[in-house]
């Protein structure tokens, strides 16, 4: 009885307001101009890539979301009036932007990303508000959320936000790097939300602020670093960043890949200036990562690296020689050298394994960069070998041990 009381109480705590159903605004009462505007500002928040399913309507959700406490399902964003966001006033879209918090009061998961969105101001979230409300409207209910108890009891979202919400103000003007730098910094550190995948995270699976763009975790992948610790083999200028976020490809750096493909393939469709605008941000917070300091010319390890590991090299031969190989007869010009992709010089084998599992999709254009997947094809004891081959041939570092168990881990991530 007293735990009911405790509980009762505090799910009253815990509560918040209702805000009032509306019909759908007619989607000719917004201006294009602010309806396009909107159109961009989805496309830097990537906000596609977790209310959308393959194959399925965009915006509809359904996406699975995997976190450590369980699977969390994107919701449906068009303006659908029963399963979707068209009984929601401009009020409630907002305040959910910033509080996280749905129209009925409930408490929304922060895997969607409401302590970076929140920094985004009230005209670009007008501007949200009238693009989503002008879209189809799409009658689709997302599968029910799969979490540990008691984490499928929103309230408790509520201690969640006490404890764990930034409650700081973003860091003033720096009127000195000028305003491009300005405007990157107001999109990355907002509702582009780069720090939610570039950042290690608590216990509660809070963002650590004060370690921000350390490197991170996101579906399975390891999102580098985007500081000083940055593993890129060679300087990411402005230039060579912009090239990358716009194209998803960088011939001194590698192609995008993984939860950072649908981020490219947004962000190719993206104004340009705000894209460079990122690039200028993110090359200022890399700008003292030790290849900035230098550009070393890495010597190909391949004889030592076959003699340590011939069945990997073996492999390599066998799958990957004909693309990856220097002068191999389907070498694809621009295709970046292997030396100079960072998964292979991470203090950990989690995306050069999961590169190799799952492939590479064109992120932005068909004839993109391409890799077929081998999760079906190879063991991970084979996995393992070829891995082991590239990092000792290409890589830097110690070599990464018990690599068996890192593919294992990496296709359970995967829900192989």
């Amino acid at each position: 009885m007293a735990v009911l009381t405790v509980l009762a109480i505090f799910a009253l705590w815990a509560r918040e307001p209702v805000i009032a159903a509306i019909g759908r605004p007619d989607p000719a009462s917004f201006d294009p101009r602010q309806v396009a505007l909107g159109a961009s500002l989805a496309r830097i928040g990537n906000c596609a890539s977790c209310h959308s399913v393959p194959g399925g309507r965009v915006y509809a959700g359904g996406t699975p979301i995997q976190t450590p406490f369980g699977t969390i399902h994107g919701s449906n964003i068009t303006p659908d009036p029963e399963t979707g966001i068209g009984q929601w006033s401009y009020e409630a879209f907002a305040r959910s932007m910033r509080e996280g918090l749905g129209r009925d009061g409930s408490h929304l998961y922060p895997a969607f990303p409401y302590d970076r969105l929140r920094h985004t101001s009230n005209a670009d979230l007008r501007a949200l508000y009238a693009f989503l409300m002008t879209r189809d409207a799409v009658r689709a209910e997302p599968p029910a959320n799969s979490l540990i108890p008691p984490l499928g009891w929103r309230p408790v979202l509520a201690g969640w936000k006490l404890l764990a919400l930034p409650r700081t103000a973003p860091q003033g003007p720096q009127p000195q790097l000028g305003a491009l730098w300005e405007r990157g910094r107001y999109l990355g550190e907002g509702l582009a939300h780069c720090a939610s995948c570039h950042s290690p995270r608590g216990l509660l699976q809070q963002e650590l602020r004060e370690r921000a763009y350390e490197g991170g975790w996101s579906d399975g992948w390891y999102a580098p670093p985007l500081d000083a610790t940055s593993p890129a083999v060679r300087e990411w200028t402005a230039e060579r960043l912009d090239a990358y976020l716009r194209t998803g490809l960088s011939t001194a750096h590698a192609a995008a890949a993984g939860p950072m493909g649908p981020v490219a393939h947004n962000l190719a469709r993206a104004p340009e200036d705000d894209v460079r605008a990122l690039a200028t941000y993110y090359a200022w917070t890399m700008r003292d990562a030790r290849a900035a300091r230098s550009e070393p010319v890495l010597p190909d390890r391949g004889t030592v690296a076959a003699r340590a590991h011939p069945s990997g090299a073996a492999l390599f031969r066998g799958a990957c020689a004909a693309c990856h190989e220097p002068g191999a007869p389907m070498m694809v010009a621009g295709r970046p050298d292997l030396r100079l992709g960072s998964p292979l010089h991470d203090d950990n084998p989690r995306n050069a394994v999961q590169v190799i599992l799952q492939g590479l999709e064109p992120p932005v254009e068909p004839h993109g960069p391409y890799m077929p997947a081998y999760a079906d094809t190879l063991t991970d004891k084979q996995i393992a070998e070829v891995t082991a081959y590239m990092r000792a041939r290409w890589g830097s570092g110690p070599d990464w041990g018990n690599l068996v168990e890192a593919v294992a881990d990496a296709r359970a991530e995967n829900g192989e």
